[in-house]
């Protein structure tokens, strides 16, 4: 049996639902196909262990899919500051107080109310699965797999395990880092492996709700705290976090093996001392890091978006926002196509998102490999470097938040000094 549709979104995590839902406010006919369900919400239940910072103008996106408010009555928690410093110890450390490293940044000297929101991903994707659902023209299927591509000068047909035949104009391939359909396009990657592995952690600390999150870098990868929502009234003047321990593989292994009690003291010894007294782990699990880049967005009558086009180091937690602009730079680009009653899959529409969102992306990439290896390592120079770095930071403020107010989405543009140098880095043009 064959069915149908303008848009075919192969994906249903976080960014096939958003786009399918924007793609079906504006009127297109969209098929969003996953092998899963979104997960149902138990608002009694301990929080999922993946979460993500959404940025202001995430929030702004998904509020115009009408996910937002779906999502604050499940669970969110803003946070209004920000803090990053250097853990390294090393000689050349009594040169700079840590105090004069610390660099905050605060909602309150940026115009907002807050930076941006903690979010469990499985919150997101609930709330954009029934954002998604409420349009009448788009279908969502579960339970399948796309086995086949076929493509011709009119369609894209994509066959699935049981023998349906899904056709369209285009296919959008949002099924991840793994992504069989960029597979089936025939599209290949850019891929750097990092040494390190991170693990992720649910914890409960003792104490109210934090509306801080940090990072304190360490030589072997950054220790990162995210306050999550109040514990009570099951666990009275107690809250929720997620933690995130960047290691070697070796030392993530030996951390998984512990048994809770023994985890729990070697996190309260390793992270920085602004971490809140632990005292409960719910959940543990570690992931490879990796850089990943699709050589192209497009080929055919099918383009990529989210993680299936780039995968970027998560020092900065910018995944998922980055996925959502190219959702929302997508649907403009489609809906222009549709406005001038030419093919979806017009190669000068597709070249026009791609031109708007590879070099976005690959300019983040390069961002966060900057971090990566400035902080990684015990380099006396670069650890001097690094110190005088936060501690202009810190002296800068207006600067500082520049990049601040980019990073949160406050504002579109990287500030052009900066924008300009990570240009000229060698080797971007081809990320």
């Amino acid at each position: 049996m064959t069915h149908a549709f303008d848009i075919v979104v192969v994906g249903a995590g976080m960014v096939g639902a958003a786009l399918a839902t924007g793609l079906g406010q504006q009127g297109f006919r969209v098929c969003l196909i996953d092998r899963l369900e979104a997960p149902a919400f138990d608002p009694d239940a301990a929080p999922d262990i993946r979460v993500s910072a959404l940025s202001a103008g995430s929030q702004r996106y998904l509020d115009s899919l009408d996910a937002w408010d779906q999502i604050t009555s499940m669970r969110s928690t803003p946070y209004r500051r920000l803090a990053v410093w250097d853990e390294t110890r090393h000689p050349l450390s009594k040169l700079m107080p840590r105090q004069l490293t610390r660099v905050e940044f605060d909602a309150a000297g940026l115009g907002g109310s807050h930076l941006g929101h903690i979010v469990e991903n499985s919150v997101t994707q609930r709330a954009l699965w029934q954002s998604a659902q409420a349009q009448d023209t788009v279908t969502t299927l579960t339970g399948l797999s796309v086995v086949a591509l076929e493509e011709n000068d009119t369609t894209a047909t994509l066959i699935l395990d049981d023998g349906q035949r899904l056709e369209a104009q285009l296919v959008v391939g949002a099924d991840g880092a793994q992504s069989k359909i960029r597979d089936l396009a025939g599209i290949g990657i850019n891929r750097n492996q990092y040494a390190q592995q991170a693990m992720v952690m649910s914890v409960r600390y003792q104490g109210p709700v934090d509306d801080i999150t940090w990072q304190g870098f360490c030589p072997s990868g950054p220790r990162a705290f995210l306050p999550l929502h109040s514990a009570e009234p099951d666990h009275p003047g107690e809250s929720w976090a997620s933690l995130v321990w960047y290691d070697s593989p070796e030392e993530l292994a030996r951390l998984k093996a512990l048994p809770e009690e023994h985890l729990l003291q070697d996190i309260q010894t390793a992270f920085p001392p602004e971490l809140p007294q632990l005292t409960h782990l719910e959940a543990r699990a570690s992931f490879p890091i990796a850089r990943q880049h699709a050589k192209r967005y497009f080929s055919g009558r099918v383009v990529l978006a989210g993680d299936s086009a780039h995968t970027i180091n998560p020092l900065a937690g910018q995944g998922v926002n980055l996925g959502f602009q190219d959702a929302q730079c997508l649907q403009g680009q489609l809906k222009e196509a549709a406005r001038a009653n030419t093919d979806l899959a017009d190669p000068a529409w597709l070249q026009q998102y791609e031109a708007l969102r590879r070099p976005a992306n690959r300019r983040m990439m390069m961002t966060m490999d900057l971090f990566y290896h400035l902080f990684s390592n015990r380099v006396p120079p670069l650890h001097l470097l690094r110190n005088l770095g936060l501690g202009a930071a810190r002296a800068l403020p207006f600067a500082r938040n520049q990049v601040a107010r980019y990073a949160m989405g406050i504002d579109e543009r990287l500030p052009a000094g900066l924008s300009q140098l990570i240009d000229r880095i060698p080797g971007l043009r081809q990320l």
